[in-house]
């Protein structure tokens, strides 16, 4: 029902008792959710009006003061578009709860040893039930991968392995000799190669990087896939069925 990272449009649920059932206004109840979003250390997505994300984490939660603050890198152009942008919005996960709440009276703060984007307390948040989409993980044997250009360095192609796919998204491995590329990255001309059969010409919004924990560096991207033609969409729905049902069948899984 709802995309994974972007958040979900209030307005197609309608107003009032359309919204009641995701609307949380108790404000220990925020609280309480905020707090172990920050607990946590949970990935927190904000997505301005003007297109631009962030990928972060909640830093503080202050109470007295009304105001919640964010981890920043001031090296990332996103940070600073967010800021400039005149609306943005924050979506979490607890478990399969989607978390999503307005950042209002957002600031870029700089100290000594670190910089946070600190915002007002939200007075209401909304959860919603995370959408009923599938996500497979891929046969390794299959060798799944997703080819495309650099989006820093034109010249370079790259191949990198697809861990698991869903009709919306896939996460890819990428490893620590090539270029890391930063949430918010859009790279056009995709070509999902997951089997013999099924091939899907797309492009990926890059929404989470993530540490494998592996020795050798290497990370994990959180993509969103766009652009799809409804016959990609249709070859992909099949992979992904036919997939989960190898997966059955396959010992240990």
């Amino acid at each position: 029902m709802f995309e994974d990272t972007r958040p979900a449009s209030l307005d197609a649920l309608g107003s009032g008792e359309g919204l009641a059932e995701f609307r949380v206004s108790a404000p220990g109840e925020i609280r309480a959710l905020l707090k172990q979003l920050m607990d946590e250390v949970l990935p927190l997505n904000l997505s301005a009006s003007d297109g631009s994300a962030y990928t972060t984490t909640l830093w503080t939660v202050d109470s007295a003061n009304a105001r919640v603050s964010f981890t920043a890198d001031l090296q990332q152009p996103a940070v600073h578009d967010i800021v400039e942008a005149d609306e943005c919005v924050a979506v979490a996960y607890l478990d399969r709860i989607k978390v999503q709440f307005d950042v209002g009276d957002l600031v870029l703060v700089q100290g000594p040893k670190a910089s946070v984007l600190q915002a007002r307390l939200p007075r209401e948040l909304f959860r919603f039930q995370r959408r009923n989409t599938f996500r497979v993980r891929t046969i390794e044997r299959t060798s799944p991968t997703a080819s495309f250009r650099h989006p820093g360095i034109p010249d370079m192609s790259v191949a990198l392995r697809v861990l698991d796919v869903s009709i919306g998204g896939c996460a890819l491995l990428q490893p620590s000799n090539v270029p890391g590329l930063q949430p918010g990255a859009v790279i056009r001309s995709v070509r999902l190669s997951l089997d013999a059969d099924t091939q899907i010409d797309a492009g990926l919004m890059l929404h989470h990087v993530t540490s494998t924990g592996a020795e050798n560096g290497s990370v994990r991207l959180g993509c969103e896939i766009v652009g799809m033609s409804p016959t990609a969409q249709r070859a992909l729905q099949v992979y992904i069925d036919q997939t989960q049902k190898r997966r059955r069948l396959m010992p240990n899984e």
